[in-house]
């Protein structure tokens, strides 16, 4: 006896059901992955170093005594506000200067010194936008009134290849060696004339001053508006608003306050300039650890 098929009984078979295909995983790709990282920490590092805080190396002797050749330390971005030259590479994003603020005299700056091809200077503020500024006998004449300057103990400096004794193969840079002396431990110190200054706010800072030079006697100057006068602590070393700007001098001549990057706040590391850097352990005997964690 024959079965009856399903076509013949008219009954259907069952579909058989079946799960839909899993799509195949791309494979990971640690290249772009990394590149992933690479651009957001690059973002981080922008933003941060536009609008918070940036480092910066001294590279000169023009703010001896407070920064020495070798120091480096971090300036914060939101003081006086933001303009293009808070950006790295002035980058032209940011038109005019947006949160403006003006700088207290005293306070030391990083800005971008005008017609310098866009270097970063450090200098003292010592003239705010209206004030009158003169040097007379090196002595800082401000608004028509002297800035007391008092004779303190010598500061000493060690000779250190961040600070050798002056000679023609230094191009002049480094101590001069009638100021050359030899300490207790029968190392060479350089051993140069220190004052103190008082601004009238009360704030006070440290200032060298080697000899008398064309640039202890000045003509009096006005700071324009939007300007500010700045100076070295190192007056006899220090091209400043003294000086006026390419291709008439060497100096800055008055300094756009749009031109300021920051205002110097604390000194993260120091070095005299001795460290080798294929020898690790010469990182920490060139270290001028006292100069750590040192503010303004």
């Amino acid at each position: 006896m024959e079965t009856p098929s399903t076509a013949d009984t008219g009954a259907s078979r069952p579909e058989t059901s079946q799960a839909p295909a899993a799509k195949p995983e791309k494979p990971k790709s640690e290249w772009r992955d990394l590149a992933t990282f690479l651009v957001k920490l690059a973002l981080i590092v922008f933003v941060v170093r536009s609008f918070i805080f940036s480092p910066f190396s001294i590279p000169s002797e023009s703010m001896l005594p407070r920064l020495l050749i070798g120091d480096y330390l971090f300036i914060t971005k939101w003081n006086y506000g933001y303009s293009k030259h808070s950006l790295p590479w002035s980058l032209p994003l940011i038109p005019g200067r947006i949160f403006p603020g003006t700088p207290a005299r005293g306070d030391v700056v990083v800005f971008k010194a005008p017609n310098h091809n866009g270097e970063d200077w450090i200098k003292r503020v010592i003239g705010l936008p209206g004030d009158t500024v003169q040097m007379v006998n090196g002595q800082v004449i401000l608004n028509g009134k002297p800035i007391p300057k008092q004779r303190i103990a010598n500061f000493v400096l060690p000779i250190s290849p961040n600070y050798p004794v002056a000679g023609p193969e230094t191009e002049g840079r480094g101590c001069a060696p009638t100021m050359v002396q030899t300490d207790a431990t029968g190392k060479q110190v350089c051993s140069m004339p220190m004052f103190r200054e008082t601004l009238p706010s009360g704030k006070q800072y440290n200032v060298l001053d080697l000899a008398t030079l064309d640039q202890d006697n000045t003509v009096t100057y006005t700071v324009p508006a939007g300007h500010v006068f700045l100076m070295g602590d190192n007056r006899d070393n220090s091209t400043d608003s003294r000086f006026p700007q390419p291709p008439y001098g060497r100096g800055i001549g008055f300094v756009p306050i749009e031109n300021i990057e920051g205002k110097a706040v604390v000194n993260f590391w120091s070095t005299d300039g001795s460290a080798n850097w294929f020898l690790p352990w010469t990182w920490f005997t060139a270290a001028r650890w006292s100069r750590i964690g040192e503010g303004f």
